[in-house]
């Protein structure tokens, strides 16, 4: 691992060099765009028809009918018997810690009442239905359908629809009991644009959603792009991210292990390390040495380590704070003594882990809060996947004839500021003289 970068806070150009690293080339490639405008035109416009040519071409799968690729309950229960009693558990157990985390974000309706009668209040309501993305085939993630079908089962989404490609018919036992688990209502195996496209327009068979979550490749998440709009999206995720903050104590081959964690999801993934000792970080670069041989996917840890990855030295656990802002990481560990004092000055993180214990793969799977993060410096502005992303907010407004009279003048004044003389009227009307 040579080719793993150590840097330096005190070099010069050192912020130069880090907006480098973190800066993740997003430009769309236009092949894959032209593609995935072309299916969901397709969709958009012949329905069924489409989905299932698509389905034969790219999932190779013989279908001449939607029934063919809506999954049928009794294959839900039977993955779900099928599993060990170990794994079967282990669902449960997530799903559990899950659901009590999300329980928590539930929001409700809330009204006030003013002295001349007015009511003012909110509604919140959930969405009446989502579609769920899964990967499927040997990409198979039963985490990822924990994390989106539960908070919006908690929101109480009305219908929840999962679309899971299995190219050559290839289907993942753990996925199926996880939407088996969750509660899910209907299960179609398509994949790709085109189920974005089912999901987003609808189709003769597939009822069309009001949103869309769930991650995918480079032609699911072009598709989400483009569907916005016409219906909601959780995020277009980039390559994920982890950020370590050490003050040189803890054991190097945890740290080690926690950077290959990220590292072994793509060559893209970023894994950066900022510690205040330069022994700590010779430690770890031996460590990583040491373990990377017995890693399985040992060549995609290496070049994402390679790639995008850094092993920085700073001078204090301020500045690892102040450059932990910069950098908005989707997932942040504070592998520090006393880490509790540290949590206040972390702003921009998708999930910040605290203490030697907390290892970021615990979030991804039972720690109980959502593992679909901010991305790509995104943290800065947005939030994880949560019940209130399947709830919506309705303003209720009952003005009372004393309302009426007061808010109408104020009402009058600026619409005739704006030059808007039926505003103005509308308003005047209600007024007691």
């Amino acid at each position: 691992m040579s080719a793993l970068r150590k840097l330096s806070t005190r070099e010069p150009g050192f912020l130069r060099t880090l907006d480098a690293l973190l800066a993740f080339d997003s430009t769309q490639d236009e092949s894959i765009e032209r593609a995935v405008a072309e299916i969901l035109a397709g969709v958009r416009n012949i329905g069924d028809a489409a989905v299932l040519d698509y389905t034969r071409r790219f999932d190779h799968l013989d279908v001449t009918n939607m029934a063919q690729l809506e999954l049928p309950r009794r294959e839900w229960e039977a993955a779900e018997a099928s599993l060990p009693a170990v794994q079967r558990e282990a669902l449960e157990q997530a799903a559990a810690r899950v659901a009590l985390y999300h329980q928590r974000q539930l929001a409700g309706s809330w009204d006030y009442t003013e002295a001349d009668g007015t009511r003012l209040g909110q509604k919140v309501t959930p969405l009446d239905r989502v579609g769920l993305y899964v990967p499927g085939g040997k990409a198979a993630y039963p985490s990822s359908v924990l994390m989106n079908a539960i908070p919006a089962k908690v929101a109480g989404v009305g219908e929840l629809i999962m679309v899971v490609p299995t190219p050559h018919g290839e289907k993942n036992a753990l996925v199926l009991a996880a939407a088996r688990i969750t509660g899910i209502d209907r299960i179609f195996t398509i994949g790709g644009a085109q189920a974005i496209g089912a999901l987003a327009y609808g189709t003769q068979t597939i009822a069309q959603v009001d949103k869309i979550t769930g991650p995918g490749n480079a032609y699911v998440a072009a598709a989400k792009r483009r569907v916005f709009g016409t219906v909601g999206i959780d995020m277009v995720a980039g390559p994920s991210e982890v950020l370590i903050i050490s003050d040189g104590h803890g054991n190097p081959d945890w740290v080690a292990m926690d950077l290959f964690a990220q590292a072994e999801h793509d060559e893209l993934a970023q894994s950066i390390l900022l510690c205040t000792s330069a022994t700590f970080i010779d430690a770890v670069c031996a460590s990583i040495e040491t373990l990377l041989p017995q890693m399985p996917r040992r060549q995609t840890i290496a070049a994402s380590l390679a790639n995008r990855g850094a092993l920085i030295h700073v001078t204090d656990l301020d500045e690892a704070c102040a450059i932990a802002n910069r950098i908005a990481p989707e997932h942040l560990e504070l592998c520090v003594e006393n880490a509790e004092q540290w949590i206040d000055r972390i702003r921009h993180a998708g999930a910040i882990f605290v203490g030697h214990y907390s290892v970021e793969a615990l979030g991804d799977y039972c720690a109980g809060p959502n593992h679909v993060l901010p991305t790509m410096r995104s943290a800065r502005f947005s939030s994880p996947l949560g019940v209130y992303d399947f709830q919506k907010r309705t303003s209720i407004i009952r003005i009372s004839a004393e309302g009426a009279d007061r808010l109408g003048r104020i009402a009058s004044t600026l619409a005739h500021g704006e030059g808007l003389q039926a505003h103005a009227r509308s308003a005047e009307m209600r007024l007691k003289n």
